[in-house]
């Protein structure tokens, strides 16, 4: 697919974006091991979370769509699960393929995890390695670290201590889900925080989390109980239209019902700081925190991003980036290596297409570094098969003078499905259309 964007201005109006990927994909998950039946409002029928539900059905959980986002899940408990007659395709989802790890190292079936090439390319051995400290029994290519990986999962897990050497939620998750039925306690200790919604669902649906500092233990044993989860906005998806309208003259657009949770929020923080205009409105309710997003359009700063804030606003970097072009002085991205290893080499990519629109910036080992203003023009550039890096150069895109084509855009429906038609709603000028490629495919 192509992306074609051209010069707008002036967004306005209200909109909601698609429930949040990471709280949809733990849904589910939990629900499938969990007791009873558990409904989902909000789930982001996107890509990677329908990969998760297509698993979990090849396992034998019984899934019911009641309606578009609507689901009901009736939990198999730690002995439900089938042994699947295929592998499992996770498609391009690390989600769900690191957090189904740590969920089927303790369930007694054999099943193989594969994804597309962009999955199968990606680390697997930091959460493979401390599965396997606990007695899982995992095999893939590399020794372990790249998918297919095999899992005979095992009733006698032991519970132990981790310290991760980078903070990841998903290296996190995997560990405090096999850790739920291993023997003792497992714990969970990380450099830094990040994004906490298993232990905020596994509060949610009954199970004792402890929470000290920035490690977290659960001990073998415990059971979700089903319920009812009601997927807020996904914050990262709506960074792209916060940008949008930060960025565009004469912009004033509220998002509605956007999760806030804190581990996620740096995107308001580092967009605050940057001189956007931008209000909270929080909204009553349990569960995960949500609010209403109003931004208006602003002259935006340079700033110095780094440090604890990054791990809240990894997948924002992106569009980030592509919001430092247009802010006065000097934007400097670090403690960001993490973007290298996501579905594409996310600073490089942002680096090369970037600098084909006329952005002044630099690549780091670890980030950017970004002088703003300047003479952008616009051309052809490529997403990479990213969905980070499609949205971020379209909302670029939507600020230059001169049309600008993004090749291999597909990939949008990862997190965003509708994207350019939200984008549209609130006025900007977006067209989609088959690249030449796939007319072939579909003539042959």
């Amino acid at each position: 697919m192509i992306l074609e964007i051209k010069p707008s201005r002036g967004l306005k109006g209200k909109v909601e974006v698609p429930g949040d990927k990471s709280i949809s994909h733990r849904a589910a998950l939990l629900a499938a091991i969990g007791q009873g039946i558990t409904r989902i409002d909000g789930f982001l029928e996107s890509d990677d979370c329908l990969a998760t539900l297509q698993c979990l059905s090849l396992l034998g959980t019984p899934i019911e769509r009641l309606a578009p986002g609507s689901y009901q899940i009736r939990g198999l408990g730690w002995d439900g699960f089938q042994e699947p007659a295929d592998v499992l395709n996770c498609g391009n989802s690390g989600t769900t393929m690191r957090l189904l790890l740590g969920i089927l190292a303790a369930q007694p079936v054999f099943s193989v995890l594969t994804g597309d090439a962009s999955l199968r390319s990606r680390p697997m051995g930091r959460v493979v390695d401390p599965l396997k400290s606990m007695g899982a029994r995992i095999w893939g290519r590399s020794g372990g670290s790249r998918a297919p990986l095999a899992v005979l999962g095992t009733e006698d897990l032991e519970g132990r201590t981790h310290r991760l050497p980078v903070a990841s939620a998903q290296v996190k998750s995997a560990l405090l889900l096999a850790g739920l039925r291993a023997k003792g306690v497992t714990s969970v200790t990380e450099p830094s925080s990040s994004r906490n919604h298993t232990e905020v669902m596994l509060q949610q649906m009954g199970v004792p989390v402890r929470i000290d500092g920035l490690t977290v233990t659960v001990e073998g044993g415990s059971l979700p109980q089903g319920g009812h989860i009601s997927v807020p906005g996904d914050i990262s998806s709506a960074a792209y239209l916060m940008v949008a309208a930060a960025v565009l003259p004469e912009s004033d657009i509220t998002i509605e019902n956007v999760g806030i949770n804190s581990t996620r929020a740096g995107i308001i923080e580092v967009l605050q700081k940057m001189g956007a205009d931008l209000e909270v409105e929080p909204l009553a309710g349990s569960g995960e925190p949500r609010a209403n997003i109003r931004v208006r359009s602003s002259q935006l700063r340079g700033i110095e991003i780094g440090g604890e804030v990054v791990p809240t606003l990894i997948d924002e970097l992106p569009v980030l980036a592509a919001a430092a072009a247009f802010a006065r002085g000097t934007t400097i991205v670090r403690d960001a290596a993490e973007l290298r290893v996501k579905e594409c080499d996310r600073i490089a990519a942002m680096t090369q297409e970037l600098g084909r629109l006329g952005v002044d910036i630099r690549e780091r080992p670890d980030g950017w570094i970004i002088h703003g203003g300047g003479s952008f023009s616009g051309g052809v550039v490529s997403g990479r098969g990213d969905h980070r890096i499609v949205m971020a150069l379209a909302v670029f895109g939507l600020a230059l003078q001169s049309p600008v084509e993004i090749e291999d855009a597909r990939a949008v429906s990862v997190s965003f499905p509708g994207f350019a038609a939200v984008l549209r709603e609130l006025g900007a000028e977006v067209e989609e259309r088959k690249a030449d490629s796939e007319d072939r495919d579909v003539e042959g």
